[in-house]
């Protein structure tokens, strides 16, 4: 690990791992101060609530590697402890239903990030394969307003582009693509054009980059540098002050779970082919993160905008939008 990477709030901004002590172990390894942590992908009410309870068992369970984030001040204290904060986030809003007071049953329990729909249409709005777009439903509207009460950061990074757009300005709080690329260096209907990237960061929005491989440029052939390609490219659209990392790690699974995510609602029609998931030549695993500031480094980056894009730029958006 470089002294630099050692200093730093390292903060992912997406990963889906699948949550054992190994991947906690490899946290620790490879100097992650904090990460968003999925427990909601295409479940309903009550397996979300096991997937919550589960993860909230392993913060217990694993007490010295982890610990629950739900303030920065937590993030904070995670570093200092050697520690890495876990956030509950969702990739939809399908753990509520179409409840919208389950929403504060959650953020009592710690939520802190959820993206408005994946993939697909639900009661919220349109998902970035849905055929049409119908943008943010009156439902999506209330639900926004309470994420925003709250204090739950507005995540768009698998939402549709009108749907987007209608949220990135009925938002009264800051909201993000936790984990996206630009469309400018690969067309596909995850990444965001442009005007998409410069449309949010207009609204005091933000944008973790992810390293999900087909979504790169060279796919399961990437490595760091056409990760870092993405990143800048990113930063000259938006500036470095909106950017961060969100790797969209998936570590622990294996082909049925891409296959799983790839399907509406886990079991319907594929919306893609994935293809083999082999992360970028660098950063093959979590505890591969020191070589991403090394390689910031080797790229000339100054350190202010390292220690920016991977972390403080998260840690300043999420003290912005978290009410606790």
């Amino acid at each position: 690990m470089t002294a630099l990477h050692d200093d730093i709030i390292v903060f992912d901004g997406l990963n889906v791992s699948n949550f054992d002590r190994s991947v906690y172990e490899a946290m620790r390894e490879g100097g992650v101060t904090a990460a968003n942590c999925t427990c909601c992908v295409w479940e309903n009410f009550s397996d979300t609530m096991r997937n919550v309870a589960k993860l909230r068992k392993d913060i217990a369970d694993h007490s010295d590697l982890i610990m629950q984030v739900t303030a920065v001040d937590h993030i904070h204290e995670a570093k200092a402890a050697g520690k890495t904060g876990i956030v509950l986030g969702w990739q939809n809003t399908s753990g509520i239903e179409d409840r919208l007071d389950r929403l504060e049953l959650f953020h009592g329990l710690g939520l802190r990030i959820v993206q408005l729909t994946y993939n697909t249409q639900n009661y919220v709005g349109s998902g970035c394969y849905e055929g049409r777009d119908g943008g943010l439903s009156d439902f999506g509207h209330d639900l926004l307003a309470e994420m925003n009460r709250l204090g739950v950061l507005c995540d768009l990074s698998h939402v549709g582009p009108k749907t987007s757009e209608d949220a990135i300005r009925a938002s009264s709080q800051r909201v993000a693509y936790s984990h996206c690329l630009p469309a400018g260096l690969k067309a596909h209907p995850r990444n965001k054009t442009d005007e998409q990237l410069r449309f949010i960061a207009e609204h005091d929005g933000f944008v973790g980059v992810t390293m999900f491989p087909p979504f790169l440029k060279n796919g399961p052939a990437s490595d760091l540098a056409d990760y870092l390609e993405a990143i800048e490219y990113i930063i000259n659209l938006v500036g470095e002050d909106a950017v961060g990392i969100g790797t969209d790690f998936t570590q622990g699974y294996d082909q049925r779970f891409f296959e799983w995510i790839s399907r509406d609602k886990g079991v319907g029609r594929l919306l893609t082919d994935l293809g083999e998931i082999i992360n970028p030549d660098g950063m093959r695993e979590i505890k591969d993160f020191p070589n991403l500031t090394a390689a910031m480094e080797r790229r000339g980056w100054t350190r202010s905008r390292i220690e920016k894009v991977m972390g403080g730029n998260w840690v300043r958006l999420l003290g912005d939008v978290w009410a606790d």
